[in-house]
């Protein structure tokens, strides 16, 4: 175990990434689930787009009127266009829309304590959200900063920045996916799941444990 704690240099393009992707589980679930699965279903229905038109002797307008199935398809690419406008659009859009009607409906009379009373202004509403804290940031900050670094990196992690950094955006976002905080908007939702963690980390960084580490220990 070293004798103290020597944070590195920054943190890498990865790291940044990855702590940015974590903390997309404070937000709402539609959000989550337009990052999780529309992005990339955007992105398959980019490169049909461009490859049909490229195929297409009409070019974007060809291709858009198979997309919208005002033509029959032509090749294989065009086929495809067909069914992802036939098929996966209006089930998307018919889903993504079921949902938040359902839950807008339940949540009519549905009101959070911590929301009481309160007055949301426009500027919190669109407020972006925050990402998992950077560790190495919290280095000499203030001595509960430190004694948290000290018991969680230096002790649990044996200081390994890298790995204690890991484990702590995993713990802060599996503790974001509970129903506890489900209510809470996405930076105060961020704000209390650090907080749980910390209070986490520092009891068990008595024994000098992690709770990430024990759980990955102990899978069959």
């Amino acid at each position: 175990m070293p004798a103290a704690l020597h944070p590195l240099q920054g943190q890498s393009a990865v790291v940044w990434i990855r702590r940015t992707f974590r903390s997309r589980k404070a937000l709402s679930g539609v959000t989550q689930w337009f990052i999780d699965w529309g992005v990339p279903i955007a992105l398959i229905i980019g490169v049909v787009w461009v490859v049909g038109a490229g195929r297409s002797e009409k070019s974007w307008s060809g291709i858009y009127r198979v997309f919208t199935l005002v033509d029959p398809p032509a090749h294989a690419v065009a086929r495809g266009a067909s069914v992802l406008g036939w098929l996966l659009v209006p089930a998307l859009i018919g889903g993504v829309a079921g949902h938040v009607i359902a839950a807008r409906m339940q949540r009519v009379k549905d009101i959070a304590t911590n929301h009481l009373f309160q007055r949301r202004s426009l500027k919190r509403r669109f407020k972006l959200p925050g990402k998992i804290t950077f560790l190495e940031s919290l280095h000499a900050k203030s001595a509960e900063d430190q004694e948290f670094l000290d018991r969680y990196v230096r002790r649990a992690h044996w200081g390994d920045w890298k790995k204690a950094q890991d484990h702590w955006e995993i713990l802060v976002r599996d503790v974001l996916c509970t129903v506890e905080l489900a209510e809470l908007d996405r930076n105060e939702a961020l704000e209390s799941a650090e907080s749980f963690a910390r209070a986490v980390m520092f009891m068990t960084g008595y024994q000098d444990t992690c709770l990430v580490c024990t759980a990955r220990a102990n899978q069959p």
